[in-house]
């Protein structure tokens, strides 16, 4: 009996963590409005790939008749909030705030506010920005974001066969480079794939190649 609750409670922890860190977007971009005190805030969240994505949509998302334009996003581990105006750590702070209190990543929040004419304090502000922010992401369908890394390996003429098989039968993208020696494949591998092949690689070559990790994560 204490055996088995014992083995319960290892299954439930590990369930557990492997819940945390599971990744989540948004599916689509989605839009809230509401009115706060005669102000009208306006929140659109979109999933975003890298931070050129976020540049781009900030720049064509630009309106002259708004207040504010505050914004905030994350992309893996890296995070960016903008309070445009509005009294530091009122705005895109609390945004961020909502973006990782929904374990969301590759999203942008950006909250438009066309003021109108009652102040919202510190306090008022804050619950304003997160507020709109959170009621915008309680209308978005959310996606698992599956995490891959960027890799590279060397094989010969004759071994590169037996890679191009196995990377197809995993349905893993890959771009090769004929040379004058061989192959040069770069391929994008989930994080389960990633010690299948590098084993792989070091029996075919006979631990002549090792795989190679070439950047910072993506995400699907």
């Amino acid at each position: 009996m204490y055996l088995k609750i014992a083995e319960n409670r290892l299954y439930c922890r590990s369930v557990v963590i492997n819940l945390r860190f599971m990744l989540f977007t948004i599916a689509s971009q989605v839009i809230f409005e509401e009115e706060i005190k005669k102000s009208r805030f306006q929140a659109i969240a979109v999933p975003v790939a890298n931070e050129q994505d976020v540049k781009d949509f900030l720049e064509i998302s630009k309106d002259i008749s708004t207040t504010h334009q505050c914004w905030a996003w994350k992309i893996g581990n890296n995070v960016r909030f903008n309070d445009d105006g509005e009294p530091s750590g009122t705005a895109g702070r609390p945004i961020l705030a909502t973006i990782e209190g929904n374990e969301l990543s590759n999203i942008l929040v950006l909250v438009n506010r066309w003021y109108g004419g009652v102040k919202l304090g510190m306090g008022g502000l804050v619950r304003a920005y997160g507020g709109c922010a959170g009621q915008c992401l309680l209308l978005a369908e959310k996606i698992e974001l599956i995490e891959k890394k960027k890799v590279s390996f060397s094989c010969q003429f004759n071994e590169w066969a037996i890679f191009q098989y196995e990377l197809n039968q995993q349905q893993i993208e890959f771009q090769q480079d004929y040379t004058a020696t061989g192959v040069d494949v770069i391929a994008l591998l989930q994080i389960h794939q990633i010690e299948p092949l590098s084993l792989k690689i070091q029996d075919v070559t006979r631990g002549r190649e090792q795989l190679k990790m070439l950047e910072e994560p993506q995400y699907d």
